[in-house]
């Protein structure tokens, strides 16, 4: 940090600053003569030897920075002899040049340099070699000064070099307000160099400095700004030791220094401007914050520098707190930059873990390359402990990307992880979620050697079995004695079992079950557990994908799948309810599945222990016994909810899914209950997806599900609806009730209008994408409505509507032809609706404006960018490579000839006339386009400048354009037309000579047949001469 500089010699400075102003007002006088950014410098006096060895040692430096610290030495000697010992370096006037002399001819080689563009890099070189001189003389000079003097002053004291510091920041201070962007690029890289350059700078201009590299970073140039953020972010570390006495004042320059860089490091529009302020300011707790939000920066390089140079050098991560440790592996491991991702992993396995594993010692130089510690398990569970599995390794957590990621880039700690029967026996979170990311990765990873590490160090499929059911076991013993006390006295170490448990499946999902001996038993297990009514969701729900996987892909596999999962369904039934009483006539709708199974079924019998454990405290026996209905039906309906995700096959085909639609699924759906109905449905929906005819009944149910639903009820019938029509995609094209159809339009846009329930609008269109990418909706009117959706400014909120429209529209237009026909028609509505809506709107409301809207409805419409182009307008070259030939614009004209009627039309209003004209300029019309098309678009242009529609001069020069465009391509399509023609013509003509030609001729190579023409011809002219012979002799 530079420290300021209390003592100074007066008279020294006086001069050199009245030498310097009267150079800077005569080359102000002559820069503003000239337009050219290159400083004119006046009369510099008589030339003399000592301005030959500076210049000499200058041109030197611009060369390359190897040599620089030997050319500092050289130029030390020549300040030291001018300084210290003064020389004779004038032989012809016989004077000796002194210190001034010295940082005059300094200076000149310093105002040399203000012209050079920021291109060029012999100015960076310079302004290095300047820099690394001032450092190096400042130490010999302070080397210089004895210990005693130190004491006198009780400062830094005055040296040659701290005056020609001086000498040069009083020219290079003015020029940083010059009207030429590259003087005041290279004034402000000089002083923001020699800041970052010296120790000590005086007091007085250290404050001219902050002044003036504050007004540079509101500086319009983006280079000059880097500058300025470099030279503040060394003078930022002051603000936090020192009480800012001018925080109170109005002026700019007053203001708190660190709360302007934190201000530009937010707002500035330059990446270059961010970037440089990030790795500029201090790291202190205030500008913490503020340095780590960049991982959300728009600049993909920001975000990189980030991860890879600020996050480093940062130290100990274990001083972040934990929320922020979340975000920035979830931000940095799913950047959509791939080397912001690789950044991020590699902070993660090299650096995080190293905090772990070892101490690290800072070093001056943070990127170099550190040598890693030795492989630690300790260190690499407390790495896990430190990012929190528990919560971070849940669906959507970012830890299970964090440690594959590990795993990938450290084959060192694969080949030391070990898994003994002391690990298994002694499970943590960490630990088994240690175990369940290495046995998903070398499952995943292809290669034989992660193929025999897996094999090697995990578990047969018989021991992990009982270690599933051990860890099962206590969880629900666990729970149990929750139950019993009424209280959750243990709830974290109940939640740390039951994620225990859950990873434990997650390995068993992954398992090989072609040991039939570790296959039954893990069948039996996960049967028995499947049963336990006191298991928690989310574990059930992967119980069932393991068991699924256990019976295996085929159709006696899901046939026995389903009948397993049934008999656990009445087991969980009966075992809750078997505490009422016998007598009480329980409801007919939710009788237990057991009875439409076969009586041969083997049914375990399990101790009964009830899921509401005490609602008594209530005193309403009625109330309890609601709830513990609702209870067991919810629980049902889980697990026939997790069943019915995993069946492929068909419905009707299997009798145990007919048992449970009719026994569970249907009775459900007519509950008076909210939750069991809501639940009831969603299975409902998934069975639909088995069965076509199933589906086409229920969609009146899901539409008035939607209609007459509450909000979370309406997202639960859109999906079902979309995934309803994604799996049948004929389903409408085949329903003969037309009405069918316009009440389920209806309903994706009544829910696109949906502005004040963000969560169905988002998820109407979400399904909608889905649907029109997919052709299984290919209405106009909700094509339209889409595209409003997305310029709409109640939308603006809504950042799931927004990102998943600034997908589907360019998607869906590039992809077919027929989407793009369809995107030209509704072109010219969707212009009307916005204009009338920046007509409705309050001023204050932002919009995005009609221009845009119109220039990417032109771009949405551009054959050139149909991904997949017609056979007539791709060619193959010589060498075999695909080529795109001039492309069929018949889609513009489509589109030309709709915003022609429209503007022409009386209901057009003057700004909406506008804008549909402006469009037409922008259109791309060949002479490949339909003649008749050409024709009728060239007609109405004609007729609307006839008319006069366009009534400012951009309309009219773009209504020309197009008329000239039009008769171009119409002419050129004569031409072409003529040629096709007439190679048509050609063509008959041979067709015609070919049907004449002797028979031999279509039957055998082209050499045989030139050979067989020539033998007849001679035979021909043979026959015929011996003739003439025959006649003469029969004459005479």
């Amino acid at each position: 940090m530079p420290s300021r500089l209390s003592t100074r010699t007066s008279t020294t400075s006086h001069l050199a600053r009245k030498s310097s102003n009267q150079t800077l007002a005569s080359r102000r006088t002559t820069a503003s003569r000239v337009s050219s950014p290159t400083i004119v410098v006046p009369d510099e006096g008589p030339f003399s030897v000592l301005r030959s060895q500076i210049c000499s040692i200058f041109s030197d430096a611009q060369r390359n920075t190897a040599g620089h610290r030997k050319l500092a030495v050289s130029l030390r000697k020549i300040q030291e002899a001018c300084c210290y010992e003064p020389t004779n370096f004038n032989s012809n006037s016989g004077e000796n040049c002194g210190e001034n002399d010295f940082n005059v001819e300094m200076a000149r080689c310093a105002i040399r340099l203000m012209g050079v563009k920021k291109s060029e890099g012999v100015g960076d070189r310079v302004v290095k070699f300047l820099g690394f001189f001032l450092k190096y003389a400042s130490d010999k000079d302070i080397s210089l000064i004895s210990d005693d003097d130190m004491e006198e002053t009780q400062s830094f004291p005055e040296t040659p070099t701290s005056r020609l510091v001086a000498h040069i920041l009083s020219i290079m201070l003015p020029l940083m307000t010059s009207k030429e962007k590259t003087v005041r690029y290279r004034s402000t890289q000089l002083v923001a160099h020699m800041i970052n350059s010296l120790d000590s700078i005086d007091d007085e201009y250290f404050h001219l400095l902050k002044i003036a590299l504050m007004k540079r970073i509101r500086d319009k140039e983006p280079m000059v700004r880097v500058q300025a953020v470099l030279g503040l972010g060394r003078l930022a570390g002051n603000e936090d030791g020192e009480a800012q006495e001018d925080a109170d004042s109005d002026n700019d320059e007053a203001s708190g220094l660190l709360v302007k860089l934190l201000e530009v490091l937010q707002n500035d529009a330059s990446a270059d401007v961010r970037r440089s302020l990030l790795l500029n300011l201090p790291l202190i707790p205030g500008t913490l914050p503020y340095l780590l939000e960049r991982a959300r920066d728009l600049d993909s390089a920001t975000r990189r520098t980030l991860y890879s140079r600020l996050l480093p050098a940062l130290g100990d991560f274990r001083h972040l707190s934990l929320s922020m440790r979340e975000k920035l592996l979830r931000w940095g491991l799913r950047d959509r930059d791939e080397n912001v991702r690789k950044a991020a992993a590699r902070l993660f396995r090299e650096r995080w873990i190293e905090d772990c594993a070892g101490p690290y010692t800072a070093t001056e130089d943070v990127q170099a390359a550190k040598e890693a510690s030795p492989p630690s398990i300790e260190g690499l569970l407390e790495l896990l402990e430190r990012i929190d599995v528990v919560n971070s390794a849940v669906d959507g957590g970012v830890a299970s990307e964090a440690m594959k990621e590990f795993w990938s880039g450290r084959p060192d700690y694969r080949e030391e992880v070990t898994f003994t029967d002391e690990f298994w026996g002694a499970l943590t979170p960490e630990r088994v979620f240690m175990a369940r990311s290495f046995n998903d990765f070398c499952r995943q990873e292809d290669g034989r050697k992660c193929e025999t590490l897996v094999e090697e160090k995990m578990p047969e499929v018989t021991k992990l079995a009982f270690f599933v059911q051990q860890y099962t076991n206590n969880l629900v013993d666990s729970l149990r004695r929750n139950n019993a006390k009424g209280e959750d006295e243990d709830e974290q170490d109940t939640v740390e079992q039951e994620f225990i448990v859950e990873q434990l499946l997650h390995i068993a999902k992954n398992l090989d079950y072609s040991d039939e001996v570790g296959r039954r038993k893990t069948f039996d297990l996960l049967r028995e557990t499947l049963a336990i009514a006191e298991l928690p969701d989310e574990i059930t729900k992967l119980v069932i994908d393991v068991l699924r996987d256990v019976c295996g892909d085929h159709n006696a596999g899901e046939r026995e799948f389903c009948g397993i999962v049934l008999e656990a369904i009445a087991e969980v039934h009966d075992n809750i309810a078997v505490e009422e009483l016998m007598g009480d006539n329980e409801d007919e709708s939710f009788h237990s599945a057991r009875s439409e199974m076969s009586e041969n079924t083997p049914i375990n019998h399990r101790a009964r222990k009830p899921m509401i454990t005490d609602v008594r405290t209530t005193g309403d026996e009625d109330e309890a016994k609601a709830i513990n209905e609702i209870m067991i039906n919810m629980k049902c309906l889980h697990i026939a909810q997790c069943m019915l995700q995993n069946i492929q096959g068909n419905l009707q085909q299997n009798v145990h899914l007919v048992a449970l639609l009719n026994n569970l699924v249907v009775p459900a759906v007519r509950s008076h209950e909210a939750p069991i109905r809501e639940r009831g449905l969603l299975c409902l929906g998934l069975c639909c997806f088995l069965d076509k005819n199933l589906a086409e009944e229920n969609l009146t149910l899901f539409i008035h599900c939607y209609t007459k639903g509450h909000d979370a009820l309406q997202v639960t019938a859109i999906h079902v609806l979309s995934d309803i029509l994604t799996t049948h995609p004929n389903l409408l094209a085949a329903s003969e009730d037309s009405a069918l159809e316009k009440s389920i339009y209806k309903i994706f846009t009544k829910a696109l209008k949906a502005v004040h329930t963000p969560e169905v609008q988002s998820a109407a269109t979400i399904a909608l994408c889905k649907a029109m990418l997919t052709s299984v909706i290919q209405d106009e009117d909700l094509l339209k409505q889409a595209v409003i959706c997305y310029f709409d400014p109640g939308t603006k909120d809504n950042a799931a509507v927004r990102q998943a429209l600034s997908y589907f529209l360019p998607v869906y237009c590039h992809s077919k032809r027929e989407n793009m026909e369809r995107m030209a028609v509704v072109a010219p509505g969707i212009v009307h609706t916005m204009v009338n809506l920046g007509e409705e709107i309050d001023e204050e409301a932002e919009m995005v404006g009609i221009s845009v809207v119109s220039t990417m409805l032109v771009d949405w419409t551009d054959a050139r960018k149909l991904v997949v182009q017609d056979e007539a307008s791709i060619s193959w070259n010589e060498a075999g490579q695909k080529e795109i030939k001039a492309v069929n614009g018949d889609i513009h004209l489509v589109l030309a000839e709709a915003l022609l009627e429209r503007a022409m039309s009386n209901s057009c209003s003057r700004e909406e006339k506008k804008a549909l004209i402006m469009m037409l300029g922008k259109l791309y019309i060949t002479p490949t386009s339909d003649g008749e098309k050409l024709q009728v678009v060239q007609d109405l242009t004609a007729e609307a400048i006839d008319i006069k529609i366009a009534t400012d001069a951009a309309s009219r020069s773009a209504l020309n354009r197009l008329h000239a465009t039009l008769v171009k391509a119409i002419g050129d399509s004569a031409v072409a037309g003529k040629k096709i023609e007439e190679e048509r013509a050609v063509q008959d003509e041979l067709m015609v000579v070919g049907q004449h030609s002797p028979p031999e001729l279509t039957e055998i190579g082209d050499d045989s047949v030139i050979n067989d023409v020539k033998r007849e011809s001679r035979t021909e002219a043979g026959d015929t001469l011996l003739e003439e012979l025959l006649d003469d002799e029969e004459e005479l």
